[in-house]
């Protein structure tokens, strides 16, 4: 369902979405109140919703749309703003899936092949998901392993360094995962943390201002050249690639714009490789949920060098793309729900040698 107040968004969203065949839009609503009723008499899998609009808007909206039926996956659609993208974060805290920007006029959207391929596929991968809840089990477009696949984990070594570095990737259904992850992890963080999420400019930012409140750890969306220290989150910007690299005898963050790696910027890729070549077996990397595969040839380089992975089971993933595909590769010394991974990192840097 789509839910804008302009009718001419409405009709090019559609018209969108009907080009794919596996999608179909049940209904078009001008507003929060009447996909609330909407809702009520249809069987709806995805609501892509907007923040602004009169009568009710987005975030008033959504708890309601979910009150009717809690397994409906909504996506937040917003144009590029800070008001919007605060708006965002908090919809995201508040049960809101995943969130898409909007170009900001409909002459932009009528040529936005790239928004058009971002929203169709969060909704299939998202789709899919819904309808793995429905049936009692999880699924995805896509699915990086099939469900059901015995994972062969890589077993813990009775000797190993302790960690110097903790690194994050998530994508869909990233910002809560990371919420509940860090909040988890207060006062038991004593080494950096870098966090790659896929997210537009704006929305980086403010997602670090919302770890820092939620988690109670400090967290930054990262600048160029600062150092990395002990106890700090650092929040890859929208629209930059994280890294990490060595001058003297300090390590500094370094981004920048190179193409983008598996469709991102942000991307995790790069990111792991970097830590990888600096931190090598010191370095503790954790997958979250997300669609697609960023991650993955990262992850083989954070193994080469003798590295930890662990990546969010599937059961309580959003998608599981991103940790089913690190998991499925053999990659993973543990495959945890959500709510065991904070204990297991806490441990494991509290234990290394």
């Amino acid at each position: 369902m789509i839910v804008d107040d302009s009718a001419v968004v409405r009709g090019l969203i559609t018209r969108m979405i009907s080009d794919d065949p596996n999608v179909v839009v049940v209904d078009t609503v001008a507003n929060g109140s009447l996909a609330v009723k909407s809702v009520k008499k249809r069987d709806v899998d995805v609501v892509v919703l907007d923040i602004e609009m009169p009568v009710m808007d987005g975030l008033t909206a959504l708890p309601e749309i979910l009150a009717v039926d809690p397994t409906i996956k909504v996506i937040m659609a917003s144009t590029l703003t800070l008001k919007n993208a605060e708006i965002s974060l908090k919809a995201l805290e508040a049960g809101a899936s995943d969130y898409i920007t909007k170009p900001s006029s409909s002459r932009e959207m009528t040529g936005g092949k790239d928004f058009q391929h971002e929203l169709l596929e969060k909704i299939k991968h998202l789709g899919q998901s819904k309808l793995g809840l429905k049936s009692g089990r999880t699924t995805a477009a896509k699915p990086a392993i099939k469900s059901g696949t015995v994972i062969k984990l890589r077993p813990t070594p009775s000797i190993r360094p302790k960690p110097r570095i903790l690194v994050v990737g998530s994508s869909t259904g990233g910002p809560q995962a990371l919420f509940t992850f860090f909040k988890s992890l207060e006062g038991k963080l004593s080494i950096p943390a870098l966090v790659t999420q896929h997210m537009p400019p704006n929305f980086t930012k403010i997602l670090a201002e919302h770890l820092t409140r939620i988690a109670g750890i400090p967290a930054e969306e990262a600048t160029d050249g600062e150092p990395v220290r002990p106890g700090q989150i650092y929040v890859a910007p929208g629209d930059h690639h994280m890294l990490i690299q060595n001058d003297g005898n300090q390590t500094e963050i370094s981004l920048n714009q190179a193409p983008p790696e598996n469709f991102c910027r942000p991307a995790v890729d790069p990111m792991l490789r970097s830590v990888a070549e600096i931190y090598g077996p010191k370095a503790l990397v954790v997958i979250l949920t997300g669609m697609g595969y960023d991650g993955l040839k990262g992850g083989e380089a954070i193994i080469a060098s003798g590295g930890t992975i662990i990546a969010q089971d599937e059961k309580s993933s959003v998608v599981w793309g991103m940790p089913g595909a690190v998991a499925s590769a053999g990659y993973c010394t543990a495959v945890l729900p959500l709510n065991e991974l904070a204990s297991f990192v806490a441990g494991y840097i509290e234990k290394g040698v």
